[in-house]
C-alpha cells in the first residue's frame, strides 16, 4: 500500500453514506473514502455474516467492536477481538474471507 499525496483529512464517519454488500448470508455495510488508489473503510458486519467470495486484495484490518472469524484458503483459521488487527499483502497465497456470528465492527485501510 502506498499513500498518494493528499491533504491532512478528518473525517466523521456518522456522515458518511453507507452502502449495503450482501454476503453468503448476512450484510456488509461499508462507509467509505476513496483517496486515489488508496481506500479507507469502516465495515460493519450484521451477525451471520458469511463473505460471498475469497478476496485476494491486501489490507490492514482493525476489530473496534464484536468477533470477527478469518479464513484463508489453505484452511488456516483465526479468531479477532475487539484490539486486534490482521495484515495481508496483495501477494502471495493469502487469500481470505470473513465470517462473524455475533457481528462485527472494522476499520480498514487497503
Amino acid at each position: 500500500m502506498k499513500i498518494p499525496p493528499l491533504p491532512f483529512t478528518v473525517t466523521d464517519w456518522s456522515q458518511v453514506a453507507a452502502t449495503t454488500h450482501p454476503g453468503e448470508t448476512g450484510q456488509a455495510f461499508w462507509r467509505t473514502l476513496n483517496m486515489g488508489d488508496l481506500r479507507v473503510r469502516m465495515v460493519e458486519y450484521t451477525p451471520g455474516y458469511v463473505a460471498d467470495h475469497w478476496c485476494d486484495r491486501g489490507h490492514v484490518l482493525y476489530v473496534l467492536e464484536g468477533v470477527l472469524d478469518t479464513e484463508l484458503r489453505d484452511g488456516r483459521r483465526f479468531t479477532l477481538l475487539p484490539g486486534m488487527s490482521y495484515q495481508v499483502s496483495d501477494f502471495g497465497d493469502a487469500a481470505h474471507r470473513s465470517s462473524t456470528k455475533s457481528g462485527a465492527k472494522l476499520f480498514i485501510v487497503d
